[in-house]
C-alpha cells in the first residue's frame, strides 16, 4: 500500500462522521463517502502531496453534497424504512429520543451553509482556514456563519421566541 492509500484510509472515519451529520441518514452518508473516495482515487494526480489529504477530501465531499442538493431540489422526498424502524425501536427511551429528535430538527433548520460550517468545526475540529478552503468562502464568512448557526441552534433548542417589539406611538 502506498502513502496516498494510507492517508485516504485514515480519513474515512472522519468523512463518514461528517457525511452522516450532513445527510441525517447512514445509507446516504455511506453513498456520499463512497462517491468521494471514488473521485479522490480517479483524480489522484490532482492531489498535491505537500498539502494535507484531509482538506482535499473534505472539499470533494462538500462539492458532491452541494451538487446532490441541487439535483434533489426538484425531486420528491423519500423516507427510509430503516429510519422508521429506528424511530419505533427508540420509543422505549422516549426522553433520549426527544432530545436527539429536537437536536436533529434544530440542525435541519439551519441553512446548508451554516450547518456545514458548524459540523466541520464542532464535529471534525477543523480550523477556520481549513473550512475556508473547503467551502471556498473567506475566513470571515466562515466565522459569521458559525456564529449565526450557533445562535440559531441555541434559540431553537431553548425555544427562545423573541416577542415582537411594539413601539408606543403618541
Amino acid at each position: 500500500m502506498n502513502r496516498f492509500e494510507e492517508l485516504l484510509i485514515e480519513e474515512i472515519p472522519s468523512l463518514r462522521r461528517y457525511a452522516r451529520a450532513l445527510c441525517g441518514d447512514h445509507v446516504q452518508a455511506d453513498d456520499l463517502v463512497q462517491e468521494c473516495l471514488l473521485r479522490a482515487v480517479s483524480r489522484r494526480k490532482l492531489w498535491i502531496g505537500r498539502r494535507g489529504m484531509r482538506p482535499w477530501l473534505f472539499t470533494i465531499l462538500h462539492n458532491i453534497y452541494v451538487n446532490s442538493l441541487r439535483r434533489l431540489s426538484s425531486s420528491p422526498v423519500v423516507a427510509s424504512i430503516e429510519n422508521l424502524e429506528r424511530q419505533s425501536a427508540s420509543e422505549q427511551d422516549a426522553d433520549l429520543h426527544c432530545v436527539v429528535s429536537d437536536f436533529e430538527k434544530a440542525l435541519r433548520q439551519l441553512s446548508d451553509e451554516q450547518r456545514e460550517v458548524l459540523l466541520l468545526v464542532g464535529l471534525e475540529q477543523m480550523s477556520y482556514k481549513e473550512i475556508s478552503k473547503i467551502t471556498r468562502v473567506p475566513v470571515g464568512t466562515v466565522m459569521s456563519r458559525l456564529s449565526r448557526a450557533r445562535e440559531q441552534l441555541r434559540q431553537s433548542l431553548e425555544g427562545d421566541i423573541k416577542p415582537a417589539i411594539i413601539k408606543r406611538v403618541k
